[in-house]
């Protein structure tokens, strides 16, 4: 395999970058960054972990039957429920793939798994024979493989490769490695199993040392052929290799290193905005690629530079990644057909009810603001996405605030049976406080037991520019030690924290 520069890219952001503290994605959220992570063109999807909990599996089987094109993988423990789990939620897909793992470092065996390494290599046999009973494209991870010996990993390896196993995954779990050692890792381990040539080697790589990118493209030169990595970076601690960082520097450098993709560079923007919005992190101005500051000169050298000629300053054309979708704009007099055509051509296709709900809130955002663009849109569809049955919805609210008096805040709350409840509170340290507090009235009002929600976190971003922009608002709320996450945009700032507090509520509520 390692005679091929085609990289497959095996995208994980709704596995581990779901697994990012406060993130909480529903099926319909995981099926809309399915689609689009189609259109960006990745290899394979891990759609999720099965055994986890029932929305997950669902979320895997949704995706299963609806995207098609890439690989659909599930990851399962080398437990016989796991396997059986991660089978029936991608059996549907037209390429499915079942991803298995265990523990090869002495330090997971004799604290994690409180096991031996005996026991490790019959689990790796059991569960690659299992999964390969069911379909033929099977993926092995020994996890924690970089702090793991080398000639144990091998074993283990060996024994999944005997069973049939068609990728086998070096992951850095916790991001320990350096890009030297990595590659030399992988070398070695091709010295001791010559079979590895005839699979597909892949490399998975944590960010807490900030050399995610870096370990993964010395992988890729020592021979790996698949790259796991998030959009946004997104995952468990610091993150995962960020999949926009990692292709644009492959296309970016590609007379050096000569590797291609299938990734249609010019969806990259959209889809982090997108990641962006439904998981409520925001992405820091300096990232690469797609931070706000990517392209943003402020030193007047630089400006002058960029002026006569791009490339003194710029490394890649802001077109590349899609930056110039925005170009797309729609008016207050613009029509429901006008709206859907809009939506197609940005990759959505929203009909019936769907598009009668999102024509709504069309007509309600052009009233407030003189021109809808092609990322008003986005946000517009992607907020509706969130809206579900079983949550509380707002249906009025009202603050009234002086410098003199402390804020009141008067909410009106739609109960998921749709009783509407009224809250109401007075005080507190400013009109957001205000209404968060009414809402936890309202609410409370509708339960048969006390409610005392803590705030753990509040962000408010800007996802378009000008006076009139819309704004987001994420919030994680802590009932009884149950996290729950909620997002929202408005061109009213209070408006969307009240509607993301609400979400955040039900989403804790429902666990």
């Amino acid at each position: 395999m390692t005679s091929s520069n085609r990289i497959l890219v095996f995208d994980t952001t709704l596995r581990d970058g779901e697994q990012s503290p406060g993130v909480s994605l529903n099926p319909k959220e995981k099926l809309e960054i399915a689609q689009q992570l189609n259109r960006l063109g990745v290899d394979i999807i891990e759609a999720g972990f099965p055994a986890a909990s029932l929305g997950d599996a669902q979320a895997v089987k949704d995706i299963s039957r609806t995207v098609e094109g890439p690989i659909i993988t599930a990851l399962a423990r080398t437990h016989h429920q796991d396997i059986t789990l991660a089978w029936e939620a991608v059996k549907d897909a037209s390429r499915p793939r079942i991803h298995t793992f265990i523990s090869t470092s002495d330090i997971h065996i004799d604290y994690q798994l409180k096991t031996t390494r005996e026991d490790v290599k019959g689990q790796t046999k059991a569960a690659v024979a299992q999964a390969k009973a069911y379909l033929n494209d099977v993926q092995f991870s020994p996890m924690d493989a970089t702090r793991a010996d080398l000639e144990f990993t091998a074993e283990v390896i060996a024994i999944a490769l005997a069973e049939g196993a068609t990728t086998i995954n070096i992951p850095d779990t916790v991001g320990y490695i350096m890009p030297h050692e990595y590659a030399k890792y992988i070398t070695d381990l091709y010295k001791l199993l010559p079979a590895l040539q005839d699979v597909t080697v892949s490399v998975h790589c944590h960010n807490d040392l900030g050399l995610a990118v870096a370990n993964s493209l010395a992988g890729v030169i020592a021979g790996a052929r698949q790259v796991e990595c998030a959009i946004n970076g997104i995952g468990e601690r610091a993150g995962n290799a960020a999949l926009e960082e990692f292709c644009m520097l492959l296309k970016t450098r590609h007379n050096e290193l000569g590797y291609d993709t299938n990734i249609n560079s010019k969806e990259i923007a959209r889809t982090s905005r997108l990641i962006s919005r439904l998981t409520g992190y925001t992405i820091q101005p300096n990232k690469a690629i797609v931070g706000q500051n990517a392209f943003s000169h402020e030193s007047g050298i630089h400006q002058d530079g960029v002026i006569k000629e791009p490339s003194t300053y710029e490394i890649m054309n802001p077109t590349d990644i899609g930056l110039e979708s925005n170009s797309l704009v729609l008016g207050k007099h613009s029509g429901r057909h006008a709206l859907a055509q809009a939506l197609e051509t940005m990759g959505y296709n929203v009909k019936g009810q769907a598009l009668n709900a999102a024509f709504i809130r069309f007509k309600e955002l052009a009233d407030r603001k003189k021109q809808v663009t092609a990322m008003d849109l986005e946000a517009l569809v992607t907020d509706e996405l969130r809206h579900e049955t079983n949550h509380y919805a707002l249906v009025d609210f009202q603050v009234l605030t002086s410098a003199r008096n402390k804020p009141l805040a008067q909410v009106t709350v739609q109960a998921p049976d749709k009783t509407i409840y009224e809250g109401t509170a007075h005080g507190g340290n400013g009109p957001i406080d205000a209404i968060f507090s009414a809402l936890g009235d309202a609410v409370q009002k509708s339960t048969s037991k006390k409610l005392e929600p803590h705030l753990q976190d509040f962000t408010i971003s800007a996802l378009t520019e000008g006076e009139d922009a819309l704004g987001q608002v994420s919030v994680v709320v802590d009932i009884d030690k149950k996290l729950g996450a909620g997002q929202a945009i408005s061109t009213d700032i209070i408006e969307a924290a009240a509607k993301a507090y609400l979400r955040a509520l039900s989403v804790s509520l429902s666990k």
